[in-house]
């Protein structure tokens, strides 16, 4: 008995001793309803469009809300501080804006782990002088206030005690490179995923010195009443990416524009400009269930719009057709725009509706493109040789890894229609995919320009927004 109360007033007197700090705000959480998320707007992070949403950290903030089973609620702002204000005042649960991970970021919040990983790189303008350091500047460099890049530069400032910058407070990302591309600034830094999907449309971009590398790219929680958010997140993480949901979405969102030809996209600007007007209205007719910007884009690739284009192999047109393919969809004039524009999309539909149903409806065009390259059986071959490798045969991401493998000995040899140019196709459809996201980025700008036009009927690529999800809030 003696030793008992001794072991228990020790007990009583370590725990007195101990410093305990109490959070008068912390409280136990209430189960979610719904899953509050605060974004940014960007290609990469969230977008919304007459054909969807879309954007890396949207689609997995949709998959996160199913995994939590409650519905989703977007919440955009344009402003960094009061995003930030926001999740430390409990008005949102999570932000989901491409943010990377830094120390004042950890200091502040509880960060989720790597979505994917960007450099921090110096952007600059074509024709400008190419910068070896922030030390040899021709000008002055502008960022955001608020940002992961005002870190940056203090950190850089103790080695270069002259470097100074802007910040602003009213732009975001997008805008500051349009800024330099309209020569309104002469330098920012942006995360090179960034540059990567802005220079298809403002091709004038380039990239300089890297001055962080190999960032994580994460979601930002509350500091406190986030423990079992967290740990919901984690185990979604872990599941998403054991599943190769990651994988697919880094493919889906950057594995296309990382091939640039500056001379090309310009040329392809041009010509929607002063090509396209003559044939949309064709295009638009004839596209049945296809988004008519990817037959514009896949006619484009194949005779840069050229009605009169041929080739030494026989395929001519604006869709190059062959000879036998224009007999088997009931076309006499291949040198006829509105005919081979009519039977290229026909073509087309017909190599999607031919796929196997578990090709998800998001990458059924990729394969069908893929097909009308290098032939819809060297297509299934290489599915096969995808799944004898325990890859996914159905993914695109996947089938781009094997398809080169069809111009290998020791892999066409085991494949029923052996040799195939696969690297050709995937470049092919590499860059239909980069001349439609330009399509779609000028559409769009049209559109806001003339807001009067009524917005087309276009099938989303992008994932169905689940049932009971709710339409994202205004931008703060």
């Amino acid at each position: 008995m003696t030793r008992f109360l001794f072991a228990l007033i020790l007990g009583f007197l370590l725990t007195a001793c101990q410093q305990v700090t109490v959070d008068e705000t912390e409280f136990v959480p209430k189960k979610l309803t719904e899953l509050r998320v605060g974004t940014l707007y960007g290609p990469q992070i969230y977008m919304t469009s007459g054909q969807g949403d879309s954007g890396f950290d949207y689609d997995m903030a949709v998959l996160f809300a199913e995994y939590l089973d409650v519905p989703l609620k977007m919440v955009p702002y344009t402003n960094r501080t009061e995003l930030y204000e926001a999740l430390k005042k409990n008005e949102i649960d999570l932000i989901a804006a491409g943010m990377t991970e830094t120390p004042a970021r950890r200091e502040q919040f509880r960060l989720g782990p790597p979505l994917y990983r960007v450099n921090q790189v110096l952007v600059y303008r074509e024709g400008m002088p190419a910068p070896k350091d922030v030390s040899d500047l021709k000008g002055k460099i502008t960022v955001i206030a608020d940002s992961s890049f005002v870190e940056t530069l203090t950190q850089l400032q103790k080695h270069y005690p002259t470097l100074v910058w802007d910040q602003i407070t009213d732009k975001d990302s997008e805008e500051l490179l349009a800024m330099i591309a309209n020569k309104e600034i002469d330098y920012t830094i942006a995360d090179s995923s960034s540059v990567q999907i802005n220079r298809r449309y403002l091709p004038d971009l380039r990239s300089g010195p890297v001055l962080e590398e190999k960032l994580d790219v994460v979601w930002l929680l509350p500091p406190n009443r986030s423990d079992e958010l967290m740990s919901q997140l984690l185990a979604f993480w872990h599941q998403e990416k054991l599943a190769g949901t990651l994988d697919h979405l880094n493919e889906k969102y950057f594995g296309h524009v990382k091939r640039f030809d500056y001379v090309d996209t310009r040329a392809f600007i041009r010509a929607i400009e002063t090509v396209l007007p003559r044939y949309r209205q064709l295009f638009e007719t004839h596209a049945g269930n296809l988004d008519w910007r990817k037959l514009a884009a896949t006619s484009y690739q194949e005779s840069h719009w050229n009605p009169h284009a041929r080739s030494a192999t026989g395929v001519r047109g604006m869709m190059m057709l062959t000879q036998p393919t224009a007999k088997e969809i009931g076309i006499t004039n291949r040198l006829d725009a509105e005919e081979s524009i009519r039977g290229g999309a026909a073509y087309l539909n017909d190599m999607i509706n031919r796929l196997p149903e578990s090709i998800p409806e998001s990458q059924r065009m990729w394969f069908a493109l893929a097909s009308y390259n290098i032939g819809y059986a060297h297509v299934e071959d290489a599915r096969k040789l995808a799944e004898s490798m325990e890859l996914n045969p159905n993914a695109w991401r996947d089938l781009k890894k094997v398809l080169p493998l069809l111009q290998k000995r020791k892999y066409y040899q085991k494949t029923r229609y052996g040799y195939a140019r696969g690297s050709e196709a995937v470049h092919y459809v590499d860059s239909i995919r980069r001349y439609y996201d330009t399509l779609v980025w000028v559409d769009n700008q049209s559109k806001q320009q003339n807001p009067e036009e009524e917005p087309s009927d276009l099938a989303s690529e992008e994932p169905a927004t689940p049932a009971g999800t709710l339409s994202p809030e205004p931008p703060k």
